[in-house]
């Protein structure tokens, strides 16, 4: 019986990804840092399929925020172009995706723009971030009364790779009671085994929602 056939005690509403190390896996193979973009693509795709197996029924993913776009011109056009190709891929897959970050920055791709605005039809609801910032988040609130991610639940259960222990602004507000689960293995090399334990460790942590 394969390890995520086992039964959980319960299952997070919204997950949260957190897929870092592409930068330190090319660099490990002697590649230019702009090629571990695209290798986190077809993780990506596995991962929206695990989900929608077990039956989580929303995640939201980190693609880009408006920090990484000071990074070498290389690096932000293979990131950018890495997430229009992961969208794509998504849609084809039947995901109901929307894209969530500031549209009107010339960072962002002109690709995205519709799915920035309405989310498409699907079944496993999945929110990606690109040229996103807390401080813009927090912005359009104090502008429009309203959170520009203010339509994605509290998130259960934050999964981040590449070992780093930080939330690097990642959806701050729906963030604030999540179990944080870090993978050391980089981004690039994801197995199901990864998701997996985290679902595991999940089952064993006291939620009480502050109460």
């Amino acid at each position: 019986m394969a390890a995520h056939d086992r039964p959980f005690s319960r299952l997070p509403r919204h997950v949260g990804f957190i897929p870092d190390g592409n930068r330190r896996w090319a660099e490990a193979r002697g590649n230019a840092k702009r090629d571990g973009y695209a290798a986190g693509i077809a993780p990506g795709l596995a991962l929206i399929a695990l989900c929608r197996d077990l039956g989580i029924p929303e995640i939201s993913i980190y693609g880009f925020t408006k920090d990484n776009v000071r990074r070498p011109a290389d690096q932000v056009g293979a990131f950018r172009q890495a997430c229009v190709e992961f969208c794509a891929a998504a849609l084809q897959a039947g995901a109901a995706l929307r894209v969530i970050g500031d549209a009107d920055s010339p960072a962002f791709p002109a690709d995205l723009a519709g799915l920035a605005r309405t989310r498409s039809t699907g079944t496993l609801r999945v929110n990606l971030l690109v040229n996103y910032a807390w401080q813009w988040d927090l912005d359009t609130l104090e502008r429009t009364g309203r959170l520009a991610s203010a339509d994605l639940p509290r998130i259960d259960l934050l999964v981040r790779w590449g070992g780093r222990r930080r939330l690097s602004g990642f959806l701050p507000v729906q963030s604030t009671y999540a179990d944080i689960y870090v993978v050391d293995r980089l981004w690039p090399d994801f197995t199901p085994q990864d998701f997996v334990d985290a679902l595991h460790w999940y089952q064993e942590q006291d939620v009480t929602l502050g109460g």
